[in-house]
């Protein structure tokens, strides 16, 4: 007698197979997630935890995440956590001189307070953290304006405001010598080939 399967073991089977493609993805991404988050943080161990909380919340949506959409996804859920640590942090600062003594100890250590030793780590970590993705998403990720803005919820005329004094304050920055500078007048990684972004229907 021949047997179907149920709709509920298909749709199992099917779940099965998208998640068991989370770890090869996450495996081959994850150096290039890390030196992203570096240069968004200044600090490598506040890098790799910003990486396995992005990493966890992706693979808890795993299943609902397109396939052609991943590293948009995993790219936006990356900086979005970055920057409401940041929030966070700020507020932190702004309430320290509120609270007793001893909370004030218990309070963490500033973003990028380890780990800034290079010229290039110092002139990033001058800059205000939305300025900051928005140079490293450009200059070393090279994502196109539209693309950006789409990970940032904003305009592309807020990214190019941002991406053009961003430079500028990297350019006129002691600690980075003319080479450096020069360099940064183009993206560090090659753009991929132009191709519509499958949510923000830019090119990048």
């Amino acid at each position: 007698m021949r047997h179907t399967s149920s709709p509920a073991s298909s749709e199992t089977a099917d779940a099965s197979a998208r998640n068991g493609e989370f770890a090869p993805y996450a495996t081959a991404a994850w150096p290039r997630l890390v030196r992203t988050a570096h240069l968004l943080t200044g600090d490598l161990r506040e890098a790799e935890d910003l990486v396995r909380t992005t990493l966890a919340r992706v693979r808890a949506r795993w299943r609902r995440i397109p396939r052609d959409d991943v590293d948009f996804y995993v790219r936006r859920s990356l900086v979005r956590t970055h920057l409401g640590r940041t929030r966070r942090r700020r507020a932190a600062r702004l309430l320290t001189p509120l609270l007793p003594e001893r909370a004030r100890r218990a309070l963490p250590a500033p973003a990028g307070a380890v780990g800034r030793g290079d010229a290039l780590g110092r002139a990033l970590a001058a800059l205000p953290a939305r300025r900051r993705a928005v140079v490293v998403l450009r200059h070393w990720e090279g994502l196109g304006e539209a693309e950006i803005a789409q990970l940032l919820g904003c305009s592309a005329g807020s990214v190019k405001a941002h991406a053009r004094r961003g430079l500028a304050a990297l350019r006129a920055h002691p600690s980075l010598g003319p080479v450096v500078t020069a360099r940064l007048a183009a993206p560090s990684v090659a753009p991929s080939p132009a191709r519509r972004h499958p949510v923000s229907g830019a090119r990048s």
